[in-house]
């Protein structure tokens, strides 16, 4: 009986996290599509788009450092539901001030920095807080959900555009509002204990004050990301490929918009083929667990073919556009499942917010600079050779670092869960 209970992944508190991340991604993914296309149609510029995705992505650089070492000491439970109430009145304010129709750009941008620093400081503690929901050999279905709901909210983006043609940004951002209180709510319910907090106690000097002690923590954050050969290659090689994602999140939409009429909708069609091979991928590794002895080999394989498929895309007509899509979109899943999975379940979980912060910090820094070089590269180079550029260093990058680390990176992926 008892057996039966630790196999069982749907407890109480699993389905609770997972409605409350329906709630809030939907609501997410019906205003965030929107607010892209209104700076898009407001400045016509991909500069000024990339500006405006800078200052969301900005804050990620210093607060999941920050968040992930004051998360292993404090609860993560409570900085969860308070982070989704603050989102929530953020989102009805902007809703407010927009239904007037007043527009300033800098100002929005700086909103959006805000709403940026709140969002990087929720996922270090989701993401540190989500694995300590999920019951002992259910890694692989639990982040398969996760990734599946990640797909279902991307689903949202058509509805996203039809309804901001048609009755404009504010009341999207009003049902986000709504979105993320409702989730808020729910969170609060959840049960579980955080015993870490009070075995952290035990290694806090007392002398120290919590502002020092918070710098202490971030160091030995990184010192063990650098101790942990595998995770440090894991960590530098999604760097890059977060460079190469920062790039391609700049020059898409832009791009389709600039070379097709409604563009938007020719975007959509075409990475709703990603959109839909999510959904089957995480529904797949939902019902059939990966061999462990196959993990490491598939992970490497799926790194190389989803960087050239995104690099090529842009160069053929639509049918074959989206069916390389599909391929990313497979491949995408099926790496996110692989990576996080085994992460979250071979970091110890004191530790797991300031490996989560440190993981996330260099995500942003990746990010940030590919944002960046989109920006500036796309001034003077065609879209379409600056992304294929990228995404083939991409390649040459998973080749490098994750397969000159195999002997390190296979004993995490390759592990049982």
């Amino acid at each position: 009986m008892k057996n039966n209970k630790q196999k069982t992944l749907w407890t109480k508190d699993f389905t609770i996290i997972t409605l409350g991340s329906v709630v809030s991604m939907l609501g997410n993914a019906l205003s965030g599509f929107a607010m892209s296309l209104m700076v898009l149609d407001i400045s016509g510029s991909t500069f000024l788009y990339a500006i405006y995705i800078v200052m969301y992505t900005l804050p990620q650089l210093v607060m999941p450092m920050f968040s992930g070492a004051f998360l292993d000491r404090f609860s993560r439970k409570k900085m969860i539901y308070t982070l989704d109430y603050i989102s929530s009145f953020m989102y009805l304010i902007m809703a407010i001030v927009l239904g007037t129709g007043w527009f300033s750009f800098p100002v929005f941008a700086i909103y959006c920095f805000i709403l940026g620093s709140v969002q990087s400081v929720y996922m270090v503690a989701y993401e540190s807080f989500y694995p300590m929901l999920i019951t002992e050999g259910n890694y692989q279905k639990a982040y398969s959900i996760a990734s599946v709901l990640e797909t279902l909210s991307a689903f949202m983006v058509p509805v996203s555009t039809f309804l901001y043609n048609q009755i404009g940004l504010a009341p999207l951002l009003l049902v986000n509002g709504l979105c993320f209180f409702i989730a808020a709510t729910m969170e609060t319910r959840i049960g579980a204990s955080e015993d870490y907090i009070e075995e952290q106690k035990k290694t806090r000097d007392k002398e120290n004050s919590y502002f020092k002690q918070i710098f202490l923590d971030i160091k030995e954050g990184f010192e063990y990301l650098y101790s942990e050969k595998g995770l440090l290659a894991i960590a530098m090689y999604f760097a890059i490929s977060s460079l190469c994602g920062g790039v391609s999140s700049v020059i898409t939409l832009p791009y389709f918009k600039n070379n097709y009429d409604n563009g938007e909708y020719i975007y959509m069609l075409v990475w709703g083929m990603s959109i839909l091979a999510r959904g089957i991928g995480g529904a797949i590794h939902y019902r059939w667990k990966i061999p462990s002895k196959w993990r490491y080999a598939m992970a490497l394989i799926v790194y190389v073919s989803i960087s050239v498929f995104e690099g090529v895309y842009l160069f053929f007509p639509i049918p074959i556009k989206m069916l390389l899509c599909f391929g990313v979109g497979i491949g995408g899943v099926t790496s996110y499942t692989i990576r996080i999975s085994a992460t979250q379940s071979y970091v110890p979980n004191e530790k797991r917010g300031r490996f989560t912060g440190a993981f996330n910090m260099l995500n942003t820094v990746g990010t940030l600079l590919g944002e960046f070089i989109a920006g500036a590269a796309t001034i003077i180079a065609p879209e379409r050779i600056v992304l294929l550029i990228a995404m083939l260093s991409c390649a040459v990058g998973a080749i490098i670092i994750i397969g000159g680390n195999k002997k390190h990176v296979s004993l995490i992926y390759n592990r049982q869960q």
